[in-house]
This record gives structure tokens, C-alpha cells and sequence, in this order.
């Protein structure tokens, strides 16, 4: 396979990258800060069992042959995250695009959407949140009471579909169940953060279990808007409530129910001609999503297979709007003055029924585990655009049908290898119309799947090869100033290789994976840019997806979890990604061939120690990076690299824990999002580097309580 040709090219760029990784002098810092703590004498602690539930038969980690990582909630605490967000950078090769008051949209291994301006969008990354489908709209994810997040790299042909080309991530928040339990959590730091939780749940009968949650987060940003003379134009007002119910029907059948609201009323005013935090706005956007879910899990056992039935829905409203000048009225010297508010309101619908082997029913004399399935996804949005430059508000309908077939089987070849088999069917139907007169219904067929043998080498080490094959349909690009020849666009295919060695060593307390990959990408569905003059001198910006002809991302990822004692913990996570387009001439003309493909550092790392300093004082130190890496393929502007430093200490009194935490601690300026383009009128709208901020340093007090 190609990634056997290619492995001295991939260690090549991890040596050149190294050279500039400060991951050494990292590590380094943080073993002599821990280093009284390890060298006290005591027993290594166990390793606790790490289950993959979003695969499609529930596994532990090392028996999952693709390269995933799981973030529990002691990862999530000991960062002190609200927000998906917040924990990207612990997992490697994830990266992330802002635009927005939070991320919406990720990007696993270099691919993956960074934007979007205009329907219809095809998200390259899967976002599940307690089985429901939110991709392409990561804004809602937030984390409190969530038990584990679990990201999934490289193609999921198999398992989702269309919309996990590059990956799927998948957020579960704690089950029902019959054992009382909850939590309380209070939050107030610098910015005007101040967050309130509330989680409890337990049984309501023999047969009936139930969990909800309710929380807060608020904040007013990190913008100051020295036209409006205010300080929370970019502020986050966001509510979370989650309810769930776990029904025993019998013996061998359970009912699962879970409900959710999700509502967000965040501001929008983060790009400032001078490229700092001091805005001019005097029409300050909005970034706000409205989300009603729901879904119902019927498991049904029998003798030879059990049976799943589900169904998940999604209702969101999402308004999302900025001023478009960036600036105040009468600023630019020929009156431009500009609003572009999107309103979307979303509906997604799936449908699955999945049959999964029992012991008795395996194939092949007991040896052979199944899966088989059926799934349906319907998507409408309706999309009214008002921007203050067209003539007239627009408004467009854009519906997505998915019907699929699917199956998995394992095959134990002999007492240490495996061999797994999946393959995917997809029927895609897209019917797209609005009201400047534009119709489309595309229709295809769609085929991904999977191929891997994974071999225990011992008890506790075992290796895997696999291949895989993901899609992504085809679409069209809806602006009505585009060329006729950048209007629609093909699907995309993507083919993975990847080598990969998962263990763990108990007497040690360790645990480690270590995965090598290569993709190569067919007809890569790009979003790219283009920048028209108007009569008056102001730039239109003008978003759209097109196909380049090839595109190669290829690299490492390893993590390490290592508990030497029980007072110590220590985490770690590397990404290595070299990517390329082959072959592709973007919409200003430029020839990329050979250029790093947009949003792909070069490397990603992360690094923490959690030590119990005394019996109930803990510190907890973590730094991470990026390497640097393109905006977009329309242009050359960059983020730079970057490592940010993060500390808390915990102390825990009673039933109470107490966290005084710090972010950024060196206050390093790094980027969440970047365009290039004209828009000041002090040079004559000369082209410059646009970027928004991610957050500054920033301190807090966490106070919790478990019971």
C-alpha cells in the first residue's frame, strides 16, 4: 500500500518539524515539577478500561482497529472546559475554524470545512451529540455534564457516511441510571464569566432511571468596541438543558429517551482593521442558534442477534450576521456602510434499525461477529439572507435526503488476528431552490467501506493495518455573481492507509497508541474565495467550494496516558500531518500544486500533568501547540505558531472542590480564524491579513460538588 512507500517521507517531516516543537523542552519542565511527586515511592495504578460506545459495536479502546481518541470528564474538569472548543487542541491532528462566537466546524487531519456563507453545505466532519446530528453547526456544543468525547480519524465510510469523509466526532453526556447521583458546579472569572450547573439523576421506580441537566455560561467577550464604547459586543449568553430516561420494558428489551434544548444568544464583533481587539462596529453581528432535540433508542435482545431501533430530530433556528464594513458610518470616505445577517432555520431527521450478533448468532462456527443496518437522514434549511448590497432579501430551500445500507463483519481468524470487513451503500438525493430563480436535484450513489486486520501481538499489545474508503456527495455553489463554471462541483472520494500499535503496560501504569496514515483525496471538494470590485471601491467577498484534481495529507499521531504512581497522572498527545494539493489552479488563477492544503499545521501537540501534591491539594499543569498553517486555499495569509500555557490548582474540602485555574498564561496572541482582502479605507483598501483573536489570558474560580 502507498503508506509503506511513503513512511521515510512522513518521518522525514516529523524530524524537520521537531526542530521548532518545544515538546522536549516541555516535557522536561514538567517531569522536574513533578519530579518529588514521582520519585515517592508508590504502587502504579491501575488502568481503568476506556470503552469506545460511538462505533458500531461498543469496544474497548485497543480493540477498535482506526485511530480514535476518547477525552473523559477528568480531562474535561481538569481543563475546566465549557465548550468543545476548549478541548480540541488535546487531541491530535484536530484543528478548528472560528468565524463565529465559538467553533463551529473542525477539521481532522487537514480536512474539513472552515466556513459557510451560503447553502448548501456537505460537512467533511461528523459532529454527534448523544446521537444527534449536529454536524456542520459544532457552535452548540457544550460540555457540561458530558461523560466523553470520542474523535474518530480518517474516513468513516462505514460507519456514518457522507458526512464523516474526515472523521466524526461524537459527544455522549451522562446515561440515566438507577444509582442516585449529580453535581453542582459554580464559575466566575475575569471577562465577566459566570457559569452555574446543576446535573442530578436516579431511579424513579424498579424499572425506570432518569438523569437531567441544566446550565449557564456567560461572558462579555474579549472585544473592546471603541466606537460603542463597550466591552461585550462579542459576549456569550448560552443555555444547556439535557433530560434523559432509561426505561427496562423486560427483561431483554430497554427504552432510552433523551431531550434537549440548547439556546445561545451570543454576539459577533471580532475583526478589527487594525488587527487587535478594538473595534469599530457601530452594527455589532450576532452569532445566535435556537436547538430542540430529541431521541428514542428501542434495544431488543434475542437469541441470535439484538435489535436497535432509533430515531433522532433536530429543530434549530441559527441567526448569524456582522457588520460587513467593520467599522461606523461615515468612516469610509465613499459611504460604505454594510450588514449580512444569515437566518437558517434546520431540520434533521434519522432513522436507523441495527442488528448486531449475539454469541450464538456469529457466522463461521462462533468466530465471525456482525453488524448489519439500515439508516435515513432528511435535512431541510430554509436560508433568508439580508444583506444590505442585494437588491433584494434571499431566501432559498435546500433539502438532503440519505438512504443507506450497511454492514460490518469480524472475523477471528485465528486465537491472536482478526480480520474486519465493512461496506456502506448511500443514496443521496439534494433538492435546492430560492428565489433569484436557481433549481437543482442532483442525485448519486455513493460507496465507502472498510477493510483491517488487527493482530495481539500479547496479552496487553496488539497492531492493526487497515484501509478505508470515504465519500462526500457532490454539490453547487448558489451566488449569483459567480462564473457559470464555478457553479456546481463533484463528490469527493478519500482512501486511507494507516499502520497501527495500541497497549498498555498495567505494572507501569501506562497506556499508549501510536497510529502512521496516508489519504489520498480524489476530486477534492475545496472552499476557496474570490474578491470583486464594486463601482464605489469597496471589495465584495464571495465564498465558494470547488474541486481540485488530488490532494495528499499524510502523517502520525501518538498518545500516551501514564499514571507512574497514585499521585501522578501524565497525558500526552502528538500530531504530524504533511498534506499537499496536486494539480489544483484555485479561483484567482494560482497554480497550489505542491502547496500545504488550508487549516493543516505541520504539527499539534499537547502535554499535561496532574499531580496530587498533597491528599487533597492537586496541581495541574498542560501546555499545547500548533505548527503554523494556511488560512485558505484563496490566498497566501497564515497563522503563525504558537504554544499556550495552562495551570489550576484543585483543593478539595469536604464534598467541595475548589479550582483556581488560569488560560494563556503567557497571553500569546494566536488565531482562530483569517481571510485576506481590502477593506480599510485609510490605504486605499489595500489587501492585508485579517484575523480573529482566540482568547487571551484569562483566570477563574471553579467551585464544584459530586454526590
Amino acid at each position: 500500500m502507498p503508506i509503506y512507500r511513503n513512511s521515510h517521507r512522513i518521518f522525514s517531516v516529523a524530524y524537520r518539524r521537531s526542530q521548532s516543537l518545544p515538546v522536549l523542552t516541555t516535557g522536561a519542565l514538567l517531569l522536574l515539577i513533578a519530579l518529588p511527586v514521582i520519585s515517592t515511592p508508590v504502587q502504579a495504578q491501575e488502568i481503568d478500561e476506556i470503552i469506545v460506545y460511538g462505533d458500531l459495536r461498543e469496544s474497548e479502546i485497543e480493540d477498535v482497529p482506526t485511530s480514535v481518541t476518547v477525552l473523559d470528564e477528568a480531562l474535561i474538569r481538569q481543563r475546566n472546559a465549557s465548550h468543545f472548543e476548549e478541548m480540541v487542541a488535546t487531541a491530535a491532528n484536530l484543528n478548528l475554524s472560528n468565524g463565529a462566537s465559538r467553533a463551529r466546524f473542525f477539521q481532522i487531519r487537514g480536512v474539513g470545512e472552515r466556513g459557510q456563507f451560503t447553502e448548501p453545505l456537505n460537512p467533511s466532519v461528523g459532529l454527534l451529540i448523544d446521537g444527534v446530528d449536529f454536524s456542520g453547526i459544532g457552535g452548540i456544543s457544550t460540555l457540561f455534564d458530558v461523560e466523553q468525547i470520542e474523535v474518530f480519524r480518517g474516513p468513516q465510510g462505514d460507519l456514518y457516511g457522507a458526512n464523516a469523509l474526515a472523521g466524526l466526532i461524537s459527544l455522549r453526556s451522562h446515561a440515566a441510571e438507577h444509582e442516585a447521583s449529580g453535581r453542582l458546579r459554580l464559575e466566575a472569572g475575569d471577562y465577566g464569566v459566570r457559569s452555574l450547573g446543576a446535573a442530578y439523576g436516579g431511579s424513579l421506580s424498579d424499572t425506570v432511571a432518569f438523569r437531567t441537566s441544566l446550565s449557564t455560561y456567560a461572558g462579555d467577550g474579549y472585544i473592546h468596541n471603541i466606537h460603542l464604547d463597550t466591552r461585550d459586543t462579542n459576549n456569550l449568553d448560552e443555555l444547556t438543558w439535557r433530560g434523559k430516561l432509561r426505561i427496562d420494558v423486560s427483561e431483554k428489551a430497554s427504552l432510552d429517551v433523551n431531550l434537549g434544548f440548547v439556546d445561545l444568544n451570543n454576539g459577533y464583533d471580532a475583526f478589527s482593521l487594525d488587527n487587535d481587539r478594538r473595534t469599530r462596529s457601530d452594527q455589532p453581528g450576532a452569532d445566535n442558534q435556537e436547538s430542540v432535540f430529541g431521541s428514542l433508542r428501542l434495544a431488543v435482545a434475542s437469541e441470535l442477534f439484538d435489535t436497535e431501533l432509533s430515531i433522532a430530530s433536530a429543530l434549530s433556528d441559527i441567526e448569524y450576521g456582522y457588520d460587513e464594513d467593520w467599522t461606523y458610518d461615515g468612516f469610509h470616505p465613499w459611504g460604505y456602510s454594510s450588514t449580512d445577517q444569515f437566518n437558517r432555520d434546520r431540520d434533521t431527521l434519522t432513522a436507523e434499525v441495527r442488528l448486531t450478533s449475539s454469541e450464538a448468532g456469529s457466522l463461521f462456527d462462533g468466530r465471525g461477529a456482525w453488524v448489519a443496518g439500515l439508516y435515513m437522514l432528511r435535512q431541510q434549511v430554509d436560508l433568508l439572507r439580508i444583506y444590505t448590497y442585494a437588491d433584494s432579501d434571499f431566501g432559498s430551500r435546500f433539502e438532503v435526503q440519505r438512504l443507506a445500507a450497511y454492514g460490518r463483519i469480524e472475523n477471528d481468524l485465528s486465537e491472536r488476528g482478526r480480520l474486519t470487513l465493512g461496506l456502506r451503500l448511500e443514496a443521496h438525493e439534494s433538492d435546492y431552490s430560492d428565489s433569484a430563480g436557481l433549481a437543482y436535484n442532483p442525485d448519486e450513489n455513493l460507496l465507502g467501506g472498510r477493510i483491517a486486520y488487527d493482530h495481539a501481538f500479547s496479552e496487553n499489545w496488539s497492531g492493526y493495518a487497515s484501509g478505508s474508503r470515504g465519500y462526500k456527495a457532490g454539490g453547487f455553489n448558489l451566488d449569483g455573481s459567480l462564473d457559470s463554471s464555478l457553479r456546481q462541483y463533484d463528490a469527493e472520494f478519500l482512501y486511507n492507509y494507516e499502520l497501527g500499535l495500541k497497549g498498555q503496560a498495567p505494572d507501569a501504569g501506562l497506556r499508549m497508541r501510536l497510529a502512521l496514515f496516508r489519504m489520498d483525496r480524489d476530486d477534492v471538494q475545496i472552499g476557496s474565495s474570490t474578491t470583486l470590485l464594486r463601482a464605489d471601491g469597496s471589495s465584495e467577498f464571495i465564498a465558494f467550494i470547488g474541486n481540485a484534481a488530488e490532494g495528499v495529507n499524510q502523517g502520525v499521531e501518538a498518545e500516551l496516558d501514564w499514571s507512574p504512581g497514585e499521585r501522578i497522572q501524565i497525558t500526552g498527545s502528538l500530531g504530524l500531518l504533511n498534506s499537499e494539493y496536486e494539480n489544483y489552479i484555485n479561483g484567482n488563477g494560482e497554480d497550489l500544486g505542491g502547496r500545504e492544503q488550508a487549516h493543516a499545521p505541520g504539527y499539534q501537540y499537547h502535554l499535561a500533568a496532574h499531580l496530587a501534591l498533597l491528599e487533597n491539594l492537586a496541581l495541574s499543569l498542560s501546555l499545547e501547540g500548533r505548527d503554523a498553517f494556511f488560512f485558505s486555499d484563496s490566498h497566501d495569509a497564515m497563522s503563525r505558531a504558537y504554544d499556550l500555557f495552562h495551570a489550576s490548582l484543585t483543593w478539595d474540602w469536604r464534598d467541595f472542590s475548589f479550582s483556581l485555574w488560569g488560560r494563556n498564561l503567557s497571553d500569546e496572541d494566536y488565531f482562530v480564524r483569517g481571510f485576506f482582502f481590502g477593506n480599510d479605507p485609510r490605504d486605499g483598501y489595500v489587501g492585508h491579513r485579517y484575523t480573529q483573536l482566540g482568547e487571551p489570558r484569562r483566570f477563574g474560580l471553579t467551585v464544584s460538588r459530586d454526590f
